[in-house]
């Protein structure tokens, strides 16, 4: 299952690669909604082998996912491999320069099931898929306004 999703910013490429990996702030918005996270790589940098391990309630039941940064390419490419019990994803973050003061983020996701209870939760996600493609889209937008925000006021 793949979901993809793009959207253009009023800022400079190096300024919105560094705001997307910013994961100490993407580490506290998530501990903010409940997910314990827990850096294991020893590193605080953007490098490949940067690495976390999460655990969240879904469905009523504690899940684990193992999230590690594969490859980076400054300041255009970023690829995360996530792996829990029966599942498995890859998620690329690829910016474009559009104009030196606007980029386009692209984001892609592809999720896939290694055992019976992960199909059956995929199953359930492509069954909502068309709202899901929906959400995966509407964040993608307020996170690209919100960075346009940061930008603008320096933070």
């Amino acid at each position: 299952m793949q979901f993809t999703a793009r959207e253009d910013i009023e800022a400079p490429i190096n300024a919105v690669f560094e705001m997307v990996a910013d994961f100490e702030r993407f580490e506290r918005i998530a501990m903010r909604r409940g997910i314990e996270v827990r850096r294991t790589s020893g590193h605080m940098g953007v490098v490949p082998g940067t690495a976390w391990e999460t655990e969240f309630k879904l469905r009523g039941k504690t899940r684990q996912i193992s999230v590690e940064m594969t490859e980076c390419d400054p300041p255009s490419l970023m690829r995360f491999e996530a792996a829990s019990k029966g599942m498995y994803g890859v998620t690329t973050v690829e910016l474009l320069a559009l104009s030196p003061r606007r980029t386009r983020l692209s984001l892609d996701m592809a999720l896939s099931a290694k055992s019976l209870p992960a199909r059956l939760l995929l199953q359930s996600l492509r069954l909502g898929q068309s709202r899901f493609k929906r959400q995966f889209q509407l964040r993608l937008t307020e996170f690209a306004r919100e960075m346009e925000q940061r930008h603008i006021h320096g933070r």
